[in-house]
């Protein structure tokens, strides 16, 4: 749901032609060199966009714009005057060629930095409504367009509000036809290209599947979702899958939705976009369970039908407390065979290719370590990892760590593998989607300690071992409740602020933290940090107080760059920033 930015600085009433102008040009241009006068702009709703071509978010949100500013057109009274953050002519005019709107002409570099510095530009894309006075009505457009397309016009403050109560009210009044219809479509498509009315869905559980093709983690639960189809079909279930795409490309969409047994809304359909925002995706794939009455039974059972397939049908709540005893019991009842056993396969490997079977790992202490090489805080985390288990193992011989990668193909595993002293399974071995699922993986780098009676100890040791290191084992409820009364204590010791030498700015506070990046040592930490909430910089304790810290420790520890986008530039989630 969109947070809407309004600017009241003054309530300043812009001129178009002044703002936008400079001394010697009262024109901008379109991308086939035409000029067109400011003075037509004046009277006009304006978005001031503010973008560049070398910035991935967006390329991604351009397309989105131009389908509003598309639709818009036959208002004529909405216009979008492009200022490029490009470096060069030539990757201005490649960018601007996909654009059917206005800009700024690049040579005209003075009024672009004064119009980024007058609406406080710091990240793009931005997207800065004027109103038909020229004053700003909203300063995160970008946001207004994902969230309500073409149905945020005029984009004034009033009118978000409007729809966010419309939404409310389409909720408490939820129907499948107000959720799969949309406009005069009141039908859905299969995949040989029949139309599907909705009406014939009436009365069925549906399951809204909110998806994408480039997506790793809908690629898998995809096949998942396929069995369990073919199995409830089988059974008579009266169960239907609606696909609701989230590809940008049409090839994209059809070669997904051509294997897929169910129906789908049409590729781009307006309603798509409302659906993401109806049922607050955060991130796919996610499976929003519609009732037979057509209101919403279940959020998101994607979790539940990795772990139990069909058997999480009909996804009621009886069924899923029923559903959580079969779990609770599961888990008292663990053992490392349970988890580790599958057909023939009951053995790990070591780095020279031999297996050690898993009875030999019994009454062991097991931290189970999900990671892959192509994952940047894997590589990082990996060297205090190894670290920590030698300390670990020289203390106490019943200690091992397996080993479960994500990597993409097997000269990876072995590469990464080869600079680890554990166990591991074998490269693309099912059981881990079991292991996965079973601990609830959801992202790398993550660690699970099993204890000697093979059941679950602490599923968070990743967090345990970056705060506490070594000190963290045997990893218990008890173990790390001591450590956190240990910290406490010594908290109560340390100084409320400090000056530091690597933050001369400010002073640091020290503030309870539940997880950050230490700016000196580079190491993630967890607890306590010295922190600048200003320069949003962070300290762990034991570097905040450290008297001095060698060069040569600093470049030890030094941070990889990120990857940038462009000089000065740093691409995060759905924007880019300076750095």
């Amino acid at each position: 749901m969109a947070n809407l930015i309004i600017n009241n600085e003054e309530n300043v009433s812009h001129d178009l032609v002044s703002l936008l102008s400079s001394e010697d040009r009262d024109f901008l241009v379109q991308n086939k060199g035409d000029q067109v006068k400011i003075s037509s702009l004046v009277g006009k709703v304006v978005g001031l966009y503010f973008s560049g071509s070398w910035c991935g978010p967006c390329r991604r949100f351009t397309p989105k714009l131009v389908q509003v500013y598309e639709e818009l057109s036959s208002h004529g009274d909405f216009e979008v005057v492009f200022i490029s953050s490009d470096g060069d002519d030539e990757s201005f005019n490649s960018y601007f060629e996909k654009m059917p709107w206005l800009a700024l002409p690049f040579s005209d570099l003075e009024t672009r930095k004064r119009l980024k510095d007058l609406f406080k530009v710091r990240g793009i894309p931005r997207l800065v409504i004027l109103d038909k006075t020229g004053k700003v009505s909203i300063e995160d457009g970008v946001r207004i367009i994902y969230d309500y397309g073409v149905d945020g016009y005029p984009f004034t403050p009033e009118r978000i509000p409007h729809l966010k109560e419309e939404e409310e009210r389409a909720k408490k009044e939820q129907s499948l036809k107000s959720i799969l219809s949309h406009g005069s479509r009141d039908f859905l498509i299969s995949n040989d290209g029949n139309k599907i009315p909705v009406s014939e869905l009436e009365g069925k559980t549906i399951g809204l599947y909110f998806s994408v093709k480039s997506h790793r983690g809908c690629l898998g639960f995809t096949k998942r979702l396929l069995e369990v189809y073919k199995k409830l079909r089988e059974k008579g279930e009266n169960f239907e899958i609606v696909l609701v795409s989230l590809d940008d490309e049409e090839q994209d969409f059809k070669e997904t939705f051509e294997a897929m047994p169910w129906l789908a809304l049409p590729f781009k359909d307006k309603n798509s976009d409302k659906l993401v925002r109806y049922f607050e995706l955060k991130a796919p794939p996610m499976l929003v369970v519609l009732g037979p009455d057509g209101k919403t039974l279940q959020p998101n059972v994607v979790e539940s039908i990795e772990e139990h397939g069909h058997e999480a049908y009909p996804f009621t709540p009886e069924k899923f407390a029923e559903l959580a005893e079969i779990e609770k019991a599961k888990l008292e009842a663990q053992t490392l065979e349970s988890i580790l056993i599958s057909a023939d396969k009951d053995f790990v490997i070591s780095k020279d290719g031999s297996k050690a079977a898993v009875s030999e790992l019994v009454g062991k202490n097991i931290l189970l370590y999900f990671s892959a090489h192509w994952c940047p805080p894997c590589r990082a985390f990996l060297p205090k990892f190894i670290s920590v288990y030698e300390e670990i193992k020289a203390k106490d011989d019943a200690f091992e760590v397996i080993f479960i990668s994500s990597d993409h193909d097997q000269a990876s595993f072995d590469d990464f593998f080869s600079g680890m002293p554990w166990l591991a399974l074998p490269f693309g071995d099912e059981r881990k989607a079991f292991l996965l699922r079973r601990f609830k993986i959801k992202g790398i780098p993550a660690v699970v300690a099993i204890g000697p009676n093979g059941r679950t100890v602490n599923t968070q040791v990743r967090q345990l071992i970056q705060a506490h290191g070594a000190d963290a084992y045997p990893f218990t409820e008890e173990h790390v409740k001591q450590l956190e009364e240990q910290v406490e204590e010594m908290a109560k010791g340390w100084p409320e602020k400090v000056k530091h030498e690597l933050h001369l700015e400010h002073e640091l506070v020290l503030t309870r933290r539940t997880g950050y990046g230490c700016d000196g040592c580079q190491e993630m930490g967890h607890g306590w940090s010295y922190l600048c909430k200003q320069c949003n910089f962070d300290l762990h304790p034991k570097c905040a107080l450290k008297k001095e810290e060698s060069k040569a420790d600093e470049q030890n520890h030094a941070k990889e760059e990120p990857n940038k986008a462009k000089e000065g530039y740093v691409c995060d989630g759905d924007v880019c920033r300076k750095a």
